[in-house]
């Protein structure tokens, strides 16, 4: 089988806006940060704090994003009369837990601000950051369940040309609150909050208006969901919104394991954990496109075929992520002095550096995996299989070894290398295994 046969092709073709529209997001945090930079580190300093508060709220909406595009695709293997009936189950549902959050968590910033840090002019600043954001956790969490409903048709493209105008937007939008430019009001760091609220609203506007163009003859918003579409989409969502959550608590845990060690370490640590961020994009979009296919194929009741979408996806994954991350490999110190300008901390990162370009191959088995398993409708089983692996494996062994045991942050990521084999294998292991095709058996049709 060549790498270009027409499989693996149609798992490129429906992955590759969702990696260019990642990317895109990255390069708008990276402008984001340019632009808050230029007021002083105090305001960079806060609107990190509130954008990490932010991604904690939304962790809790993001799995409505997944079970609406496994339900989906399902729909559209089996050939189902309403194939809209998830999209408008997770509307409903996105409403009914994203509003109560927006409300609380704008009454109590301040006190969940103050859980992430306890300087003054900071946590003030985040505070006033973080309630423009979470204004529009509605749109979000509306938002992540039309992107599943399109990304489950298997037409990915509609996700990279709204989210480039949002971006395109917010850039815009952001500069003229953040400096007061073309008349608009200035507000400092608060207008990066302001503006990215902004651009979510016009992003979920967008995606309204595409799917009433080309979803209304498929029940969209013209159909109410039974109550079983309802406790179906409701068990699909929430094991993987709290894996969100845990997931990135456990990137918490691993800053201030780092900080336990002394300040240089916390440093390229952040270098070495964004790099590896951006690097594994590649990865999650053919995860993405795994996602849609294995549920369409298991609509079909195709099982084995099922199955080998999962694996085509996954090939694909370790070409990509091995090329990207050679370079880590051969030029760790090059690529580390782009972001450090101290040599101490550059060879302090170089072995680090070289193990994450390992890292990121490695970890392609659970990058890919995961997303099709969701696909499968086991979402309980990824969530079990992740955070066990996160929480009980790697963070207590990565405390012993490199601050109880006084290994640093060598120590650590000689750890975390450890824990990506041994999920990846776990990943593999259970896709093999075939179990996950019995998940779905009962309910691949409405």
């Amino acid at each position: 089988m060549t790498l270009l046969a027409p499989r693996r092709l149609k798992v490129m073709r429906l992955a590759l806006p969702v990696m260019l529209g990642m990317l895109s997001q990255s390069v708008l945090n990276l402008i984001d940060a340019a632009l808050v930079g230029s007021l002083g580190e105090v305001a960079l300093a806060g609107v990190g704090v509130g954008g990490y508060a932010m991604f904690m709220m939304t962790a809790l909406v993001f799995g409505l994003s997944s079970a609406v595009q496994s339900q989906t695709a399902r729909q559209l293997g089996a050939d189902a009369d309403s194939p809209a009936g998830p999209l408008n189950a997770g509307l409903v549902l996105a409403v009914a837990v994203a509003l109560p959050l927006t409300l609380l968590a704008w009454w109590q910033a301040p006190r969940l601000i103050g859980l992430i840090t306890q300087t003054p002019d900071v946590k003030a600043l985040a505070v006033t950051y973080f309630r423009w954001r979470v204004i529009a956790l509605v749109a979000v969490a509306m938002t992540l369940c039309l992107r599943g409903y399109w990304n489950g048709r298997q037409q990915t493209g509609m996700y990279l040309r709204i989210i480039l105008c949002v971006h395109a937007f917010n850039v815009l939008v952001s500069m003229g609150l953040i400096f007061g430019l073309a008349g608009l009001p200035r507000m400092g760091a608060a207008g990066a909050g302001a503006g990215t609220a902004l651009s979510l609203l016009l992003g979920l506007l967008l995606w309204l208006a595409v799917s009433l163009k080309g979803a209304l003859g498929h029940g969209f918003l013209t159909r109410w969901p039974s109550a079983y579409v309802f406790r179906r989409l409701s068990a699909r969502a929430l094991p993987h919104s709290l894996q969100q959550l845990w997931f990135a608590a456990g990137y918490a845990v691993l800053f201030w394991m780092l900080s336990q060690i002394d300040t240089q370490s916390v440093a390229v640590g952040h270098v070495l954990i964004n790099l590896s961020l951006l690097l594994v994009l590649p990865g999650v979009g053919l995860g993405v496109a795994a996602m849609s296919l294995v549920g369409e194929a298991l609509g079909r009741d195709a099982y084995r075929d099922a199955h080998r979408w999962g694996l085509d996806a996954l090939r694909l994954a370790w070409l990509l992520l091995a090329t990207l991350a050679l370079p880590m490999l051969v030029f760790p110190q090059q690529i580390l002095g782009l972001f450090l300008a101290d040599d101490a901390l550059v060879e302090l990162g170089t072995l680090p550096l070289r193990l994450t370009g390992a890292m990121i191959v490695l970890d392609a088995a659970a990058l890919v995996l995961a997303q099709a398993l969701m696909g499968a409708g086991a979402q309980r089983t990824v969530m079990a299989l992740t955070l066990s692996m996160q929480w009980l494996i790697f963070l207590p062994v990565a405390w012993w070894v490199g601050v109880a045991g006084g290994y640093g942050l060598l120590g650590i990521w000689l750890v975390q290398l450890g824990y990506r084999v041994l999920n990846s294998l776990g990943f593999l292991w259970v896709w093999q295994r075939r179990r996950w095709a019995e998940t779905g058996v009962n309910s691949a049709k409405t």
